[in-house]
């Protein structure tokens, strides 16, 4: 499974790749191992930033394959929800700065990491969207809540509910990303940001990132209420419905019951 995530180690940056072409989706193991890999990484005292990446010419991540979806209960949903709110808290709570450098279509889980980093850098070229509601189900590993403190209520509603996507222009307008570069630059300027930080004492760094960050820890419950409703959906039809559709290629016929 170490070839779905490639870690590596320069001065104080490590930098984890996705790589699972052709979308970068994300399965339990990988989503477990990047888990494992952030705890590591907080473990070592040099590390002060952490960039994730795709070389994918297409995608930065398509989120999560939405074949683990199709016919199950939501005890059975439950690993694997419960895998991506694991792996991206720890991303948010990482000891130093982290860097998502978006260069392609980055949908659900595949926005959702990037919404769990501290900064966005996104090649012009890059497309942005939760579009969960359209297939039945709902963004369970942050994405409700971490888009909030990014855009607001109106967009994260238009993001969410209308299932509507933004390109890199739009996303900078609105405050979805950091900054937006030409392609194929993504991975150079998110290493210049993540370079600023080694000229901070790392003990100032830790100490400001969790104080900061203490504005979302009234809201940690809700966190657990987004997984909660997730699960919820897969008692209804809909949910099948909608991962079934988007499998088959077709439009979902959705029940109003």
């Amino acid at each position: 499974m170490s070839d779905r995530l490639k870690l590596s180690l320069e001065g104080h940056i490590a930098t984890i790749q996705l790589n699972n072409p052709p979308a970068n989706t994300w399965t339990l193991e990988g989503l477990k191992l990047l888990e494992q890999m952030v705890y590591e990484l907080d473990e070592n005292p040099r590390i002060t930033a952490l960039i994730i990446r795709s070389e994918e010419e297409r995608f930065f991540s398509a989120g999560a394959d939405l074949n683990l979806f199709a016919d199950v209960s939501p005890e059975q949903a439950r690993p694997l929800a419960e895998a991506f709110a694991l792996a991206f808290e720890a991303l948010t709570e990482f000891k130093g700065i982290s860097v998502a450098a978006i260069n392609g279509f980055a949908l659900g889980g595949g926005l959702e990491v990037a919404l769990a980093c501290d900064l966005r850098v996104a090649e012009k070229q890059a497309l942005l969207g939760l579009p969960e509601a359209g297939v039945g189900l709902l963004p369970c590993a942050g994405g409700t809540q971490n888009l909030m403190w990014l855009v607001g209520e109106p967009w994260t509603k238009r993001m969410i509910l209308l299932g509507e996507k933004v390109d890199a222009g739009k996303a900078f307008e609105i405050g979805l990303v950091d900054e937006v570069v030409e392609q194929g630059k993504g991975h150079s300027m998110a290493r210049e940001l993540a370079e600023k930080v080694s000229r901070q004492s790392p003990d100032s760094v830790v100490a400001c990132k969790k104080l900061i960050q203490l504005n979302r820890r009234a809201s940690r419950n809700r966190y657990d209420r987004e997984r909660d409703l997730f699960l919820e959906l897969f008692e209804g039809q809909n949910q099948n419905e909608g991962v079934k559709a988007f499998l088959e290629k077709r439009s979902p016929q959705w029940r109003y019951e």
